[in-house]
């Protein structure tokens, strides 16, 4: 941050800052921000959505909330739902009166603001999100996106040089905590594997698909017969991989991620954090991101679809020694900067901080 920046920063003013949560994601993006911004005195409201693991992860990290309840599955429940969730929104908000709105690319969030005139700030890094996309722009002041995201979102977009993800992987939060070995009961040099099927009920998700149950048993014993494995899944698991479920507490996910041979699975955030954190990665997902491409480019990620390409792509990784993937990791987060910090002065400075962003696009604290 230059020193108009620092300047800025010393004169911040106390907010209040309501967050909306729509993933489990989303909590670990925002739980440092949340963090540090309260311990400046800074007032917060979150809501949430009732979407799998997310209270769990709110409660853990011991975050006030109030539940918006869970989304709708088809198009007219999803939006029945975004009625309900503004009106929602709006009535919270109506009793905390914020100062800002925080989300990721959350449409109800930006509805709410507009309704009451406050400012917007969405971040996001999902470019195949059309239905996000279409909605929710138009009602947000400013747009944080990785320098990687592919689409140009006009005059609010400002670019950050960083990935989402170390939002709370940066080496400033992260340390990875050799207690989830005993927890797996693995030994110490022991190579395993973990392997994440997703739901593909996300809105992103309208025309996609996984594997089948039937190459999912297939992947999974494949894997299992070169060295452990450890099954996550959003949905129903096929009985005969219930011996393989990943049983370990939510907040020792990336922790395990550190430790693997090699991430295995149909999540764009999940293969991201694995490939930062220095573990290879294997992507069975068609739809592509900025953060996928670079992190492909740089040998880390590979993307597979079909089951024999996913198979030759596994021997690849376990005949190279980890340390090769963890320097390339380094190499790739080396100039990143702290996208924690930057939202902590962009909040605080807002809407100085927009100004400043804008004139100078900055990108480094």
């Amino acid at each position: 941050m230059d020193q108009l920046g620092t300047m800025v920063q010393g004169f911040y003013r106390l907010m209040r800052i309501l967050v909306d949560i729509g993933h489990p994601a989303h909590v670990h993006y925002f739980k440092n921000f949340i963090t540090i911004m309260k311990a400046r005195g800074h007032g917060f409201l979150v809501t949430a959505r009732d979407k799998e693991i997310t209270f769990t992860l709110l409660k853990l990290y011991q975050i006030p909330f109030v539940s918006r309840g869970a989304g709708g599955k088809g198009l007219l429940q999803k939006m029945l739902y975004m009625l309900k969730a503004d009106l929602f929104i709006y009535k919270q908000a109506r009793k905390f009166k914020p100062d800002l709105f925080l989300s990721f690319a959350s449409t109800y969030a930006a509805h709410a603001s507009k309704m009451h005139g406050k400012p917007h700030i969405a971040m996001d890094d999902t470019e195949h999100a059309k239905f996000e996309l279409f909605l929710y722009p138009p009602f947000t002041d400013v747009i944080l996106t990785p320098s990687c995201f592919q689409k140009d979102l006009g005059f609010k977009q400002i670019r950050f040089n960083a990935y989402t993800e170390l939002l709370y992987l940066h080496k400033n939060y992260f340390a990875p905590n050799k207690a989830v070995l005993a927890l797996m009961k693995i030994n110490e040099n022991e190579k395993f594997a973990i392997i994440r099927f997703v739901s593909w009920n996300a809105s992103h998700d309208v025309g996609q698909k996984g594997l089948s149950n039937q190459d999912k048993i297939e992947l999974v014993k494949y894997v299992s017969s070169k060295i452990k494995v450890f099954v996550s899944s959003e949905g129903e698991m096929p009985n005969e991989l219930e011996q393989f479920r990943f049983n370990v507490p939510v907040n020792y996910m990336h922790d395990s991620l550190f430790f693997a041979a090699m991430y295995i699975g149909e999540g764009g955030t999940t293969a991201s954090e694995s490939s930062l954190l220095g573990t290879p990665a294997v992507y069975m997902n068609k739809l592509n991101m900025g953060y996928i491409a670079e992190e492909m480019e740089a040998g880390i990620l590979f993307q597979r679809i079909e089951l024999p390409e996913i198979k030759e792509q596994i021997d690849k990784i376990l005949s190279v020694e980890k340390n090769y993937y963890r320097a390339i990791a380094n190499k790739l987060t080396s100039d990143k900067i702290d996208i924690t910090a930057y939202l902590c002065w962009f909040v605080e400075n807002y809407p100085g901080s927009k100004a400043m962003a804008m004139e100078k696009n900055v990108t480094k604290n």
